[in-house]
């Protein structure tokens, strides 16, 4: 111990006599004044130590499990995932949600994107003239434009000098949502332009010509001048779902019905496709197996923590708090809206607690709710408010919330606010010490002189009594 050894130096220290060394006795002194505060802080901080690491690598341990028990609902083995019987027709992808069932798919049309083609020019370097080229967009019906006044027009300006290629360039550089390029066609070269997907991302091109530098009127174009110049109109895709008619500006259509997304790729009138959702009933026996095993490493360290003679967590509301949870995994409900008969609690899937807080897999109850119930253990097995992943995610958000006084990240909270706090009076207690060795040394420097003058008058005393008392010849 601290005060041991410091004891012993001022023993040392005072025991010499030849004389004492006064910047070590002060220091000595010094330290041993505060050695048993210091001692008790240290203590206290390694204690504190021990129960942010225990606390923090519980609170690790659940996040963690809710984190892969979600990655395996979102897209592992226990996810439903769609499929499509005629992969011509579109692609298909699980949306936000977790979807289930099976749908009809026809469709009729594809959405597409307006595609125009400039009057012919000797080549891409021709001049155009300069002035101002206006985009205006909305709907186009044969020969009818209707401008949508929400979708602003784009100018673009087109400085003297400008080529075809500059032409197109500046209309790219408007980022207006028009592609354009230069294409060498069998009579010479013509400005394309490609708008959006979707019916309402029609467009027209209207020219401003600056005086005395004409020629930019020619690439002007609406449908009633020029109808041939249109190659493709911008129009919605259509299609049916289930036998519904619905419509798109895009191709690519997300959660077109709860965890169902689409990317339209071809069309299929009259012949109807099928999506399917797969159910992961094939899964649950090893996804099960999987959560026993790891709920019952987090029980393990769970346990160690809380033991009443060595856990540094004994005492501990955050980590009592999770082992109730723990005790309660099993039974809790977690599919409140499951229909009579159907599986709504982890002890349907098999999920049974044993005396000292683990768990085991009880197969035989769970090979008798996926031969009962297929469509309800996948249902269990959701991204959506309820669950096996919501139910362990809210367990384990519980546990992690800083602002719970009552939970394991309100405990790792405390733990560090008071180790924080003891590393400041350890800062206080060092500088105290310090302070009184200075002090010390100061003053044991003007006793050692007043003892060192002291000496050397009892030494000229001394020797003056040995002269006189010296024999004389």
């Amino acid at each position: 111990m601290t005060t041991t050894s410091a004891t012993s130096s001022i023993v040392s220290a005072l025991g010499g006599g030849s004389g004492i060394d006064m910047a070590g006795l002060a220091n000595s002194l010094a330290e041993a004044s505060f050695a048993a505060r210091k001692d008790r802080l240290t203590t206290r901080s390694d204690t504190l130590e021990r129960q942010i690491s225990a606390a923090s690598n519980l609170k690790s341990m659940i996040l963690q499990l809710a984190s892969s028990v979600g990655d395996r609902v979102r897209s592992g083995d226990v996810s439903t995932q769609p499929t499509i019987a005629n992969g011509a027709v579109a692609s298909v992808s699980r949306g936000v949600a977790s979807g289930s069932g099976s749908y009809s798919l026809e469709v009729t049309r594809l959405a597409g994107a307006q595609t125009l083609a400039g009057p012919a020019y000797p080549a891409s370097t021709s001049p155009t003239g300069s002035g101002t080229l206006t985009l205006r967009f909305g709907t186009i019906s044969g020969s009818t434009f209707t401008e949508d006044t929400a979708h602003n027009p784009a100018a673009i300006a087109v400085p003297s000098g400008a080529t075809l290629a500059d032409v197109a360039a500046a209309i790219n550089a408007a980022n207006a949502g028009v592609s354009a390029y230069v294409a060498q066609g069998a009579d010479g070269a013509h400005l394309m332009l490609k708008g959006s997907e979707g019916a309402a991302n029609g467009f027209i091109l209207e020219a401003s010509e600056t005086a005395g530098d004409e020629g930019l009127a020619a690439l002007a174009w609406t449908p009633a001048a020029a109808p041939d110049r249109l190659k493709a109109s911008a129009q919605n895709a259509e299609f049916k779902l289930d036998g519904l008619a619905m419509t798109s500006p895009s191709n690519k259509i997300n959660d077109v019905v709860p965890g169902l997304s689409l990317a339209l790729t071809g069309t299929n009138t009259g012949a109807p496709t099928t999506i399917r959702f797969s159910e992961p009933t094939a899964a649950a026996t090893t996804f099960m197996q999987d959560l026993t095993s790891a709920l019952n490493e987090l029980v393990a360290e769970l346990n160690k923590g809380v033991d009443p003679k060595t856990g540094d967590l004994a005492r501990d509301g955050g980590a009592r708090a999770l082992r109730r949870a723990m005790s309660q995994l099993a039974g809790s409900t977690v599919m409140p809206g499951a229909a009579a008969g159907q599986p709504a609690t982890l002890a349907d899937l098999g999920l049974a607690t044993n005396r000292d807080g683990t768990f085991r897999l009880d197969a035989a109850r769970l090979s008798a709710t996926l031969k009962a119930s297929p469509g309800g253990v996948a249902a269990m097995f959701t991204t959506g408010l309820n669950g096996v992943y919501a139910s362990l995610d809210r367990i384990a958000r519980t546990a992690a919330s800083a602002l719970d006084p009552g939970s394991l990240g309100g405990s790792v909270a405390r733990y560090s606010n008071q180790k924080a706090r003891i590393s400041e009076d350890q800062s206080k207690l060092s500088e105290a010490q310090e302070k009184l060795r200075a002090n010390l040394t100061a003053r044991f420097a003007q006793t050692d002189s007043r003892v060192g003058a002291s000496r050397s008058t009892l030494s000229f005393l001394q020797n003056q009594i040995d002269a006189w008392n010296a024999p004389r010849n």
